[in-house]
């Protein structure tokens, strides 16, 4: 072993050895967290990467390629429900040819490629309804897309188109929808479905069109729509306009002194009216225009009378003969008419009638005036008095129990929230005063131990020899303490003083520190050490 090898060692096993019982189970624990991390690290990083083989897989289709995976030794996982399958991403274009060769995923799609199969001997019986099975199955699965639905059935009733018949009947369609469990369709999603059906099929209204779940709710009917819709716009035209009438009010008499109801009758189909009218534009000319006139004049030629009795003519008297005239005149005028033909249609959802009630606080009220408030209601709600709409506004007091009864209740959660706050911010207060105590306890350990200096084994039999020789542990003392400060003497008093056996000794120790004091220091610690154990 290198000798750097060696001596790196030496100090490791030495810092070690210097651990105290409770630094020694703080290095256990930390070295077990840094083993723990690093297994679990590389046991994710060695983990595959999974990506998706297939998706929206049904219940069949997803067992019958997990079968195929645990046959192959394909590790892999579920998600979706079971509906998508994860394989390890190296595997994933492998994986999908194999299950393609074996037939999998099923394709059970009725779609146009039903098409495809038809043979050139099809009748046209044959291809119409091959068609037709087309169109819903692409229905069906453009449907069964829709998030939340899980499976759909498209079924179209089209008319034979003929000319034998005054009137042709309209097209109409049944969808049957499954939902995932828990989910529930929409109103949106239902509109979303009837009107994807009826702008397939030509000449089919969105009122044509029957939806219905696996529950056995009609979500929607034919000539009257989706059921529910109507309600659902209703509340919300009210809330609307509530919420803009109740934001007026608040700015005039203040928030909660005003309270609005609004409620709004809403047509549940669709309606159309036709009208036809006629008139005769002012100074506009004729189109074409005839006159004819016709006249005659000449003498009379025979005198004319009336029959008598036995048929016997009786001859007029002289004075009635005279020259005979004739004239007849008479004109044709064909003048432009105007026609005007207007169709309005009113879809499902439109407004019919609605009344606004605005109840305001009396001692909200002030000097604000009642009338200009009402005018002001009208306009905001879009009051039409031609439909019958209606405004009713009313003074009256106001019982502010509830809302004082409310206002300390708010108050005391608030004062509540903050009490919790002020409690959270303590104990997490707390709880990081405590990991950096612990923290800084940890660090002073470690550095304690760090700065500890390294003691080497020596022979100090040379240091016990010359200990033994000192008389008693008062001379230890005092050899350890040093020489004390000498007083202060004369020079004429000085005499000359035969060295103590005490002092020998001193000198020696003196001696001895000169020649290695690195030695002497660790053999006097290593005997003040064994001096505090005995």
């Amino acid at each position: 072993m290198p000798a750097a090898v060696q001596n790196l060692w030496q100090r490791l096993s030495g810092w070690v050895r210097g651990f105290t019982p409770a630094q020694m189970t703080i290095a256990i624990i930390g070295l077990a967290a840094v083993v723990l991390g690093g297994v679990a690290l590389a046991s994710w990083l060695a983990r595959p990467t999974l990506t998706p083989l297939f998706s929206g897989l049904s219940a069949t289709d997803a067992s019958a390629v997990v079968e195929e995976l645990q046959a192959s030794g394909v590790s892999y996982e579920l998600a979706d429900g079971g509906s998508t399958v994860l394989v390890p991403e190296g595997d994933v274009y492998d994986q999908r040819l194999a299950l393609a060769s074996a037939g999998l995923p099923g394709d059970n799609s009725q779609g146009y490629n039903l098409l495809d199969q038809m043979g050139v001997t099809a009748s046209e019986f044959q291809q119409n309804v091959t068609y037709q099975r087309a169109l819903e199955g692409e229905l069906a699965a453009t449907i069964a897309a829709i998030s939340g639905v899980e499976t759909a059935t498209v079924r179209l009733a089209l008319p034979e188109e003929t000319v034998f018949v005054s009137e042709q009947r309209d097209p109409t369609a049944s969808v049957f929808v499954a939902t995932r469990s828990g989910t529930t369709l929409s109103g949106e999603q239902v509109q979303a479905i009837v009107h994807l059906v009826s702008a397939a099929v030509q000449g089919m209204a969105s009122t044509d069109v029957a939806v219905i779940d696996a529950d056995g709710t009609v979500l929607s009917t034919v000539g009257g729509g989706a059921t529910g819709s109507s309600g659902d716009q209703a509340n919300e035209y009210e809330t609307r306009v509530a919420a803009a009438v109740t934001t007026m009010l608040d700015r005039i008499v203040g928030a909660g002194n005003s309270s609005v109801v609004v409620s709004a009758d809403v047509a549940q189909g669709v309606s159309e009216r036709t009208s036809e009218s006629y008139g005769v534009p002012e100074g506009a000319p004729a189109l074409t225009e005839t006159t004819d006139t016709e006249s005659y004049t000449g003498e009379q030629q025979g005198a004319a009378g009336v029959l008598g009795p036995d048929n016997i003519a009786v001859p007029q008297a002289e004075g009635n003969q005279g020259d005979g005239a004739y004239v007849n005149e008479s004109s044709n005028r064909t003048n432009a008419i105007d026609r005007t033909v207007e169709t309005v249609t009113t879809p499902a959802g439109g407004v019919e009638r609605q009344t606004v009630s605005v109840a305001l606080n009396q001692a909200a009220l002030g000097g604000a005036d009642v009338g200009n408030i009402e005018q002001l209601v009208a306009a905001a709600a879009g009051i039409d008095a031609a439909r019958g709409d209606a405004v009713a506004v009313q003074v009256v007091d106001f019982d502010t129990t509830a809302a004082e009864g409310a206002e300390t209740a708010l108050a005391e959660a608030r004062a509540a929230e903050q009490e919790q706050q002020v409690q959270s911010l303590i104990r997490t207060g707390a709880i990081a005063l405590a990991v950096l105590i612990g923290s800084i306890v940890v660090a002073i350990i470690v550095a304690r131990a760090a700065r500890k200096p390294r003691r080497e084994p020596v022979d100090i039999g040379e240091l016990r020899d010359q200990r033994a020789e000192l008389d008693g542990q008062a001379q230890w003392d005092e050899l350890i303490a040093g020489p004390a400060e000498p007083p202060t003497v004369p020079l004429t008093q000085l005499q000359p003083v035969e060295p103590t056996s005490n002092e020998i000794k001193r000198a020696e120790l003196n001696a001895l520190a000169q020649r290695d004091p690195a030695r002497t220091a660790d053999l006097l610690r290593a005997m003040m050490d064994d001096g505090n154990r005995s």
